[in-house]
């Protein structure tokens, strides 16, 4: 058996990913005595939004999804987080 080592408390949410992010979990955990599981009661992680757009906006965002052949709320989310991604990257420079 390896020498495991102890996963420390963390103060919060932040410290604990900036820790996992740096560190193997391999290290702290035995993952070979790891059973599957189904979580069933797990909540989406999404938000619900509702947002005004122009009509004609909506008309030509429905038109393009159509062209490519998917539901147009995805291809909004798709757009948004291109957006978001983009502003994020420029953001800090």
């Amino acid at each position: 058996m390896q020498n495991l080592k102890r996963v420390p408390k963390f103060k919060s949410r932040s410290e604990e990913f900036k820790f996992w992010s740096t560190h193997n979990l391999t290290d702290f955990v035995d993952i070979s005595k790891g059973k599957r599981v189904i979580f069933t009661r797990l909540k989406p992680t999404e938000k619900t939004t509702s947002i005004r757009l122009p009509v004609y906006l909506m008309q030509e965002l429905k038109l393009l999804a159509n062209k490519i052949g998917i539901p147009y709320q995805s291809l909004m989310k798709v757009y948004l987080a291109e957006r978001v991604k983009h502003e994020l990257k420029f953001a800090g420079k």
